[in-house]
């Protein structure tokens, strides 16, 4: 195998390495911060706990709409 083909695959595993990290690290954040500030009057974690189905489905709207903007803001 040549080389250079070796060292450019190998960079280019640590930069998805590194996307992945970043963009999951900058999710976390965001999520929390949307929990903890803009909807203060509902607890996710207990509502579907009790099985609120609509809680569910709203937590896991929310994780999917972050996961595209920080896709779609490391993409550009």
């Amino acid at each position: 195998m040549n080389e250079s083909w070796i060292k450019a695959s190998g960079t280019m595993l640590l930069v998805n390495l590194l996307y992945t990290f970043v963009s999951l690290v900058v999710a976390v954040i965001a999520v929390k911060f949307i929990d903890r500030f803009l909807l203060k009057k509902l607890d996710f974690e207990e509502e579907i706990q009790k099985g609120n189905m609509a809680a569910a489905i709203c937590w896991c709207t929310l994780v999917i709409f972050v996961a595209l903007v920080v896709g779609l803001a490391l993409h550009s």
